[in-house]
């Protein structure tokens, strides 16, 4: 294999290593988008609870009854 082959062919796979980089970098970041919505969701939600037994009177505390 010729030099000028060798080099070429590391240039084609550096080329690809790199779409995949980008790639890759893309997906993380728009997963990373998607955790900080889900953490969002969550802090709302656990608020809404929150509230909901605020004001059904029930304690955090408190543990249910034995029936359940």
């Amino acid at each position: 294999m010729s030099l000028e082959a060798r080099v070429m062919e590391l240039e084609s796979r550096l080329a690809f290593q790199d779409d995949t980089i980008q790639a890759l970098n893309d997906e993380l970041v728009e997963q990373q988008r998607r955790i900080e919505r889900l953490q969002l969701q969550l802090t709302a939600l656990s608020r809404r609870m929150e509230e909901a037994q605020g004001q059904m009177g029930i304690a955090q505390d408190e543990a249910p009854p034995p029936h359940y």
